[in-house]
Order: C-alpha cells, then structure tokens, then sequence
C-alpha cells in the first residue's frame, strides 16, 4: 500500500483521520450505504476499517465498494447499536473518523484458477461486494462463478438492483433465497444451503468465500466439505468482536487468533474446532 493515507495508518494506527461522507443511500429499513472521500485509500477485497461517528464511538465496518476505485471508500452499515445508528444517520459533508485498512482479506490470487463459490447470508454480501468486483474485473482468470445469497425475506435483500443486474450476466451464475415470504414471492425459499445442493461447480478444484450469521457460515462449510471442497479452500469472514484492530486489546480473541491482526477472513480449516463452541 503505498498511498498517503495507507503509509500513515501503518505508522499510527491508532489515529483516526478525518474524511468526509459524499454520498448516503438507505439499502434496507436498517441498513445504509456511505461513501466517503478524504484522499486516496487502498484496500484489498474483505479488508475493514475503524469508523468514528464523532462524539459517540469507533466501530469496524467491512469495505464494501470497488477495490479498483482508490478515489472513495464504501461502507454499507447496519443499526445494530449506539456507533452504528450514529454512523448510519451522517448526513452527506459531514465528517467521519476513519482508520485503516486493516486484517487479512479474501484469498484472490489462490482462487485464480478455480471455480469460485461466494455465499453471502444478509449483510455478509457487504464484505463479499469488493470481492465479487474483482471477480467479475478479471473474469478472465476464473473458472465457473457462482453467487448464493439469502436474506430473511425479500425486504432484506441486500443490493437488490445489482444482484439484479448480475443475473443478466451469461458468465457467472446468481442465486437468490429467503427465509420467509408472502405470496407474490415467486423466488427460493428456504435457507442458503439448499441453493448450494443444487449448484454445478468442480468441487476437486474449486474456493469458497463465506460471509453471515455463524450458523449459516457453518452449515455450508459443512456443506461444501460435504461436497468435496478441501477445507483449506473455505474461507470465512468472522467479523466479531473487533475492537481496536491491530491485535492489541484482546477483545476480539478467539481461541489461538486475534479476528482483527489475523482476520477477518480464516480458511475453515483454522476455524473448524471452534466455530462450534457457543462459549469462544
């Protein structure tokens, strides 16, 4: 990373440097999107930075925008509590503290080569999106594409126009299902492992990228080894408990690793003896 604002975060860190929001969208009833401007920023694919809603607090947030574009970051942010309401409710020009970026991302140069499987449960298509941009920049150097995503219900698909937009493409192939629906639903219902019994891919020779609820990334992993995708080769994004991202405060430890200096993304093979313990 060799721009400004890179070579500062790695020399301090733990210093906020204040950028500005240039554009909010609402995606869903609790979730909006911001993107921010403030020099050149540099990020790879499932990378997170420290947001500060000024006054309240700092929370980690997922890029979730174009790696290929260094002029804006994106984040796209759930209410979930005091410092995400706050940053969700920041109008356009007003400041925003901003560290990073931070952690280990998705696994890009291994899955050249390979048929690529993404599974995104609600918000999980967020930390995915940078990923996918690269997936679909360089189709090139891929093998079979395919994208499963769930939601709880068709009110909470996420980047629903684009999800849209990717189903009209002829080289990947997108899925979508939900938990629960109503009657005009003409769609998937049911949970994201379903899709996954039906998907087409070379399993001896393919990655999977992971993003959701625990349980969800769980139950595909299983699902993937299953169908005889190496465990090496399932990568999850963890996304708990990060608090001061450089692996200095403890509070995202789990078992042996820091989820924030060594996360948040870990092939399921590092995960797979505790991702089940309800006590880690």
């Amino acid at each position: 990373m060799t721009d400004a604002f890179s070579a500062a975060s790695i020399a301090a860190p733990m210093i906020p440097r204040v950028a500005r929001v240039v554009k909010r969208k609402r995606e869903i009833e609790d979730v909006v999107t911001l993107e921010i401007e403030g020099g050149a920023f540099d990020f790879a694919p499932g990378q997170f930075n420290m947001l500060t809603a000024f006054g309240v607090g700092e929370a980690a947030i997922s890029v979730s925008g174009d790696p290929a574009d260094s002029a804006r970051l994106i984040h796209t942010i759930r209410a979930v509590g005091a410092v995400s309401r706050a940053l969700t409710e920041l109008h356009v020009g007003e400041p925003i503290g901003l560290r990073g970026p931070f952690g280990r991302g998705w696994p890009m140069a291994e899955a050249e080569g390979r048929d690529v499987i993404v599974v995104a449960g609600g918000l999980g298509l967020a930390p995915l999106r940078p990923a996918l941009y690269r997936l679909f920049a360089e189709r090139e150097k891929y093998g079979r594409i395919l994208l499963l995503f769930g939601a709880r219900s068709p009110a909470d698909i996420l980047f629903r126009d684009e999800l849209e937009a990717w189903r009209g493409r002829l080289d990947i192939e997108v899925e979508a299902t939900v938990d629960h629906a109503r009657g005009d639903w003409r769609g998937n219902v049911g949970v994201v492992t379903t899709l996954l019994s039906r998907a087409q891919f070379d399993a001896a020779n393919a990655l999977a990228m992971l993003c959701g609820p625990e349980i969800m990334m769980r139950f595909v992993a299983n699902a993937l080894l299953e169908r005889g995708v190496a465990q090496e080769r399932v990568y999850l994004s963890m996304e708990r408990n990060m608090k001061c991202a450089i692996g200095f405060c403890g509070h995202c430890q789990f078992g042996p690793v820091f989820i924030c200096r060594d996360g948040p993304v870990f092939p399921y093979s590092q995960l797979r003896g505790l991702i089940a313990k309800k006590e880690i």
